[in-house]
């Protein structure tokens, strides 16, 4: 995966704590640079998108 640029990112501040966005502390998230304060604040996003993509894929969707 090449580097992500900070130019890319569609945010300024971070998600998790609204501190401005690091250049280290990037993810892609629906084909989007988003931006985090820290690497702490971008694993934790990385943890959450994981953990409900594997419950979408598990359930099978809602019923009718």
């Amino acid at each position: 995966m090449p580097a992500l640029d900070i130019a890319d990112c569609i945010n300024d501040t971070c998600p998790w704590s609204g501190k401005p966005v690091q250049p280290d502390s990037l993810t892609v998230y629906d084909g989007r640079v988003v931006g985090f304060c820290n690497t702490g604040c971008r694993d934790k996003f990385e943890r959450a998108i994981r953990h409900f993509s594997e419950a979408k894929a598990s359930d099978g969707g809602p019923s009718a």
